[in-house]
């Protein structure tokens, strides 16, 4: 998806919620999102922190969410540039305990995780995959964007701070790892 194409679902989204454009990122979670120079980051509809306040609403979120998406992803297997950006505030947002999408949150975190990691250049699979890391400069920004945010990222995964059915052990080991690459998986 192009960078015009992801333009115009924020549009869309915003034509179809337009309480979401005029909404303040006032919310705790979204601390420091109006600081945010979104138009210096490549192909970063302007709407975004429109759609980050809107998975805080009950009824835009779960609309919100897959736009939202798109915009993150550059592929299947790319996070775009504009992951690591949005990546402190996901992370916060999923602390919030009875927002709508929490759940999809937590996957969405999971997954960047996963997308961040550095592709073994000796691994001709992952490389065909996964292309090399210096041609993907956005997994080593997610990754810096984790480390910076790993109390944040560690809190979120205490034990009993989410429902067991809402994290997987295997996921909370991949964003455990996101915040310690050495670590080794269970």
């Amino acid at each position: 998806m192009d960078a015009a194409v992801k333009e115009a679902s924020v549009a869309r989204f915003l034509r179809e919620y337009p309480d979401m454009g005029r909404a303040v990122c006032d919310h705790p979670a979204l601390l420091g999102c109006a600081d945010v120079d979104w138009s210096r980051i490549p192909g970063c509809p302007a709407g975004v922190p429109a759609l980050l306040h809107a998975l805080l609403d009950e009824i835009a979120g779960p609309a919100a969410l897959p736009v939202l998406e798109n915009v993150l992803m550059k592929s299947v297997f790319h996070v775009s540039a504009v992951m690591p950006a949005v990546l402190p505030f996901l992370i916060r947002l999923a602390a919030v305990p009875d927002i709508p999408v929490r759940s999809d949150l937590v996957e969405l975190l999971v997954l960047a995780a996963e997308l961040s990691l550095p592709a073994d250049a000796d691994d001709e699979r992952q490389v065909l995959l996964f292309g090399k890391d210096s041609d993907h400069p956005e997994r080593e920004w997610c990754r810096a964007a984790f480390a910076a945010h790993a109390s944040d990222l560690r809190a979120l995964l205490k034990e009993g701070t989410f429902p067991d059915a809402l994290i997987s052990v295997d996921d909370r080991e991949s964003l455990l790892r996101a915040v310690d690459p050495q670590r080794c998986p269970s």
